[in-house]
């Protein structure tokens, strides 16, 4: 049983720059990965299955299920997936990116494949963040195939800002 940790992250700065011909923004972001995350719990099983504490994500859309089919378009492998909500969902901090992120990576490490680089901006455009963690300065380009292709394989070993309240 692998169980990951998937990190949300925070938009220390977000700048508009204008109108990109895709209908998207042109923007410039430095973003951070923080302490408060998703968990996801994966293991072996003859076929795939994916649970969610929040019923009303466990839908075939889900991040999760569609960084698994990234992974292996065919649906041969089998694996049994839980994801434990912590980041609120539609927050904007990031979780669903940061949830395929991680499930590309334990997956990988559980069905010993490599995690194809390009492409991984597919499943969203956070995600080669998510992939790495830390710190970031993410531009417009960031959701190009450029990016994704830089994205490596830190092992997840950035470690997040710790978030404290103050009373």
């Amino acid at each position: 049983m692998l169980t990951i940790k998937a990190f949300a992250k925070l938009n220390l700065t977000l700048e508009v720059l204008g109108d990109r011909p895709d209908g998207y923004h042109e923007i410039v972001s430095v973003m951070q990965t923080v302490s408060l995350a998703d968990t996801l719990t994966i293991e072996q099983a003859p076929e795939f299955r994916f649970s969610c504490s929040d019923r009303t994500l466990e839908t075939p859309d889900n991040l999760v299920v569609k960084a698994a089919r990234f992974l292996d378009p065919e649906g041969r492998r089998g694996a049994a997936v839980h994801l434990q909500k912590g980041i609120p969902a539609a927050s904007g901090l990031g979780g669903g990116s940061s949830d395929a992120a991680a499930a590309l990576f334990a997956l990988s490490k559980l069905w010993e494949v490599d995690v194809p680089k390009q492409g991984i901006a597919s499943l969203g455009s956070d995600v080669p963040f998510f992939w790495r963690g830390g710190t970031a300065v993410a531009s417009g380009s960031w959701s190009s195939e450029g990016a994704a292709g830089r994205a490596r394989n830190s092992g997840r070993t950035q470690k997040p800002v710790r978030i404290v309240r103050f009373a």
